[in-house]
């Protein structure tokens, strides 16, 4: 095994000598950075053998003398030999730096790429350029932005224009196919934690006690996790007179709505957990009944930011969840993104809820009535749009284009 070091200004100037010199069967066995750039230090010829020792003082067959490297060599960081050259090949810093120089290209291309194609589009079209930018106000993504404004009627004025997006954002809002006030049957409301589930499932049943009578609804809860739980489903049937059940397994969910058949609604309450909680696998395999139809509705909150609920929506799309509800209105500063994320992923909006009181703070959906509120909400908070990035969250649909 023949052990060399090299010096470098850069890590890739180094990873070439290395390559010139040992050809592409060399082992990178340290790297590390010096005083004027980079010391790697490669053999080729490796055999893992050579480095492990056999005997406390080093003698036998298999470790080599410590003559064999200058005694100013800092101290060897061996790698285990990769099972396959390629995914050796990914993680040698030489790659890992070009990946990253990489990105930082990608990074720079993507903001003249999208400064370029706003200042096009405003140049050409600045009514366009103006009615994304109070779209995106609403907080609506950029990609959703461009697909309405695309197939606007032109030319108009801006009154016009604006009238014309907001009906369209209106069409594109999924209705939901079933209504649980209309429909009854067995409802779980899922979602991740402080979205107001529990609150939520007492105003759905307290409007359906209202309309249909207290002996026709009902309350299970399978939140074993959150303290008080319980007690707080609990208090709420004793207020609306319906009866709180409470399920720890499949089993004994489907034991519990069997005894609940007399009743034309039961709705369900969950625990809240987090979209990154591996628990969430188990909730629905607690919900999966082979006789008895669940519908599941998430619930959103109108507050979490796009990103996030974009990770909510997709995390809990394991339980093919019918529909969604919006809470939390009364706290939101923009209902843009939960249009955005409802629109995506073709998630119904059923109701939505704008504060604690029950039942008074639950309305049923409609598309027309949530934009209108769209708007109020985006006047109430003055929001304001920087300049700077419109271009650049309009100009990624672009620069992605390159990619």
């Amino acid at each position: 095994m023949n052990i060399k070091r090299y010096f470098a200004p850069s890590i890739r100037q180094a990873i070439n000598k290395v390559r010139a010199e040992q050809g592409p069967d060399a082992v990178i066995l340290s790297n590390q950075r010096v005083n004027g750039g980079v010391e790697i230090v490669a053999a080729v010829d490796f055999d893992e053998t050579m480095l492990k020792p056999s005997s406390p003082d080093g003698a036998g067959s298999g470790q080599p003398h410590s003559r064999s490297v200058k005694s100013d060599t800092a101290p060897l960081k061996r790698r285990e030999p990769p099972s396959r050259e390629e995914n050796y090949w990914s993680q040698e810093p030489t790659m890992m730096e070009m990946r990253s120089e990489l990105q930082s290209l990608r990074f720079m291309l993507e903001n003249q790429l999208s400064g370029l194609a706003w200042g096009d589009m405003a140049r050409r079209n600045p009514r366009r350029a103006e009615l994304i930018q109070r779209m995106m106000k609403m907080g609506l993504n950029a990609s959703l932005c461009k697909e309405i404004s695309a197939v606007l009627q032109e030319p108009c004025d801006m009154d016009q224009l604006w009238r014309q997006a907001m009906n369209v954002l209106a069409q594109k809002i999924v209705s939901p196919q079933f209504e649980i006030l209309d429909q009854g049957g067995v409802v779980a409301l899922i979602g991740p934690t402080g979205v107001g589930k529990t609150t939520t499932a007492a105003k759905i049943a307290a409007r359906y006690a209202l309309r249909y009578g207290s002996r026709h609804v009902a309350l299970v809860t399978v939140d074993n996790y959150r303290v008080g739980a319980h007690e707080q489903l609990r208090t709420y049937g004793r207020i609306l007179d319906v009866p709180v059940k409470v399920a720890d397994s499949s089993e004994e969910l489907s034991k519990v709505l069997e005894d609940l058949m007399d009743r034309s609604l039961v709705i369900i309450d969950t625990a809240g957990m987090s979209q990154h909680d591996e628990k969430l696998l188990q909730q629905k395999r607690i919900l999966d009944s082979k006789t008895i139809t669940i519908r599941k509705v998430l619930l959103l909150s109108a507050t979490t930011r796009l990103s996030g609920m974009e990770d909510v929506v997709q995390a809990f799309s394991v339980f093919e969840p019918d529909g969604c509800i919006l809470t939390k209105l009364d706290e939101a500063t923009s209902l843009g993104g939960a249009f955005s994320a409802s629109i995506r992923n073709q998630l119904p909006i059923t109701y939505v809820c704008d504060g604690q009181r029950v039942p008074e703070d639950i309305h049923v959906a409609r598309p027309h009535s949530l934009v209108e509120r769209c708007v109020e909400i985006m006047h109430r908070a003055e929001a304001v749009l920087d300049e700077d990035l419109a271009p650049m969250n309009y100009g990624k649909e672009v620069a992605n284009a390159y990619f």
